[in-house]
């Protein structure tokens, strides 16, 4: 009996598991700097209302071309600074900023700006995602599962992996003598697959670390993210 109950319960956190794999939680791309003046009030928003809700994956890229202000941003990466100005020239955009947010693959907008940000969050929410998204660590490797519900097209399958706190007292530049807390800090990036959706798609990749990790379907060339899930 109580072998029983035991396989009760781990069928039903199986098919919870499952359940929440297919949630599609809206994606939030957060571009900030340890070296911008105007990026801490967005920061502590992000730290505090977005970063911990089950219902967005909310990713913080700290980009470099802050750095030569006087404070080295060691969470940046010029790959992320790079992904952030190939969103601008998909969009048609000139330049780029902090605190800048895009939601959804899609939406751009000031950081600073959270009545905006909510409303595009919710606008996004009422749009149910085209591609059902899975990822589950087994051994060594992660294993992503994709299956498009109408949608086809060049898409790319990546793997975000993320620290999830950590507070940097900044010693100079523009935010020095300040202690600034910092959630979901990407600490990488990678395609691992491209997919036409003809087929469901099952991919295996190396587990790295123990650090939360996020599988993300998006349109190729920086196109609106069509699905994601979230492994703790």
């Amino acid at each position: 009996m109580i072998r029983a109950t035991g396989l009760i319960i781990a069928l039903w956190l199986s098919l919870v598991s499952a359940a929440a794999a297919q949630d599609n939680p809206v994606v939030v791309e957060f571009f900030t700097s340890q070296g911008c003046s105007s990026c801490p009030p967005a920061d502590a928003y992000f730290h505090e209302s977005l970063s911990g809700r089950d219902d967005i994956i909310a990713l913080a890229l700290h980009v470099d071309y802050w750095d030569y202000l006087g404070w080295k941003d060691h969470f940046a990466s010029p790959a992320f600074s790079k992904r952030q100005r190939d969103y601008a020239r998909a969009a048609g955009h000139r330049s780029v900023y902090t605190p800048q947010m895009i939601i959804g693959g899609q939406d751009h907008v000031v950081g600073n700006h959270p009545y905006e940000v909510k409303d595009l969050i919710k606008a996004h929410k009422r749009n149910p995602l085209p591609v059902n998204v899975s990822i589950a660590k087994k051994g060594g490797r992660f294993v992503i599962e994709a299956e498009t519900k109408g949608a086809t097209g060049p898409m790319v399958v990546q793997v975000v992996r993320y620290r999830p706190l950590e507070t940097v007292s900044i010693k100079r530049g523009e935010n020095a003598g300040r202690d600034l807390a910092y959630s979901n800090i990407v600490e990488s990036w990678d395609v691992v697959a491209e997919w036409d959706g003809q087929k469901p798609i099952r991919i295996r990749t190396p587990a790295k670390g123990d650090l939360p990790v996020v599988a993300i379907v998006q349109g190729r060339d920086h196109g609106p993210i069509l699905g994601a899930a979230r492994l703790r």
